[in-house]
């Protein structure tokens, strides 16, 4: 069994268009889209029985922690704070959409939520990936300051994972955001070295590929909207095209 880290990014929960056929912005008037979530309990049962799966959830379609800051005017770490219960409420939606599909869940937060998620202890994470559950991790990494990309880093460091999978609303790593610069070249294969000498920030993290780095922890990012994409990525499978799937950080 592949034990995987899943990374999924906040905006996927208010995705309108989930084939992603064009650049658009996420829908900012929903923050959950139930055709959207559908869409990702299928593509995660999907690979589900042939993984040991642990998912990091973001919470950006409902608030973001830079986002209070600049425009509320919020203190950091008041605002990191509602980013990370955000990820909490996008957890416990994903798993009753994933139980539903008959998919056993654990839901687990870096920060203390005893009536809804169990605490973050790996040992017993780790338990309940041996026995097939998929683990979702929510509360980033229970600290301000840090991002949920760097927790899914962290808990793939804890759990002897083989890599991390960044499931986004693109196809993968691009020299600038591609949402506002569309003829933006798009990067393939990239070390970690390079992302950062090169100064890239766009879609990961710069302190999340900096740790991914010491530790030697793969990242691949991809357009998780892509039907099929996230089965694909797992069993290392080119597109139709004969052409790798997303943008792999090593």
């Amino acid at each position: 069994m592949k034990r995987i880290v899943l990374k999924l990014t906040g905006e996927v929960f208010s995705r309108r268009d989930v084939r992603l056929e064009s650049m658009e912005k996420a829908d900012t008037k929903q923050i959950f889209v139930s055709r959207a979530l559908s869409f990702l309990a299928e593509e995660i049962s999907s690979i589900q029985k042939n993984a040991e799966l642990a998912l990091v959830l973001g919470g950006g379609n409902i608030a973001r922690g830079r986002a209070l800051v600049e425009r509320l005017g919020m203190r950091p770490r008041t605002a990191d704070y509602i980013g990370m219960a955000a990820t909490l409420i996008n957890g416990l939606c994903l798993q009753d959409f994933l139980e539903q599909r008959g998919i056993e869940t654990r839901l687990m937060s870096a920060i203390e939520v005893k009536t809804l998620a169990e605490p973050h202890i790996i040992r017993r994470a780790e338990r309940h990936l041996r026995k097939g559950r998929v683990v979702i991790f929510v509360g980033g990494t229970g600290n301000p300051g840090f991002s949920t990309d760097m927790a899914a880093v962290l808990r793939a460091s804890d759990l002897n994972a083989e890599k991390v999978l960044k499931g986004t609303k693109v196809r993968g790593i691009f020299e600038k955001d591609p949402q506002d610069y569309p003829d933006a070249p798009f990067i393939p294969l990239i070390t970690h070295r390079q992302f950062l000498e090169r100064g890239l920030s766009v879609i990961v993290d710069r302190p999340a590929v900096a740790k991914a780095e010491e530790i030697s922890m793969p990242i691949v990012v991809f357009d998780i909207f892509q039907r099929g994409n996230l089965s694909k990525v797992f069993e290392g499978k080119m597109d139709e095209s004969g052409k790798q799937i997303g943008s792999l950080i090593f």
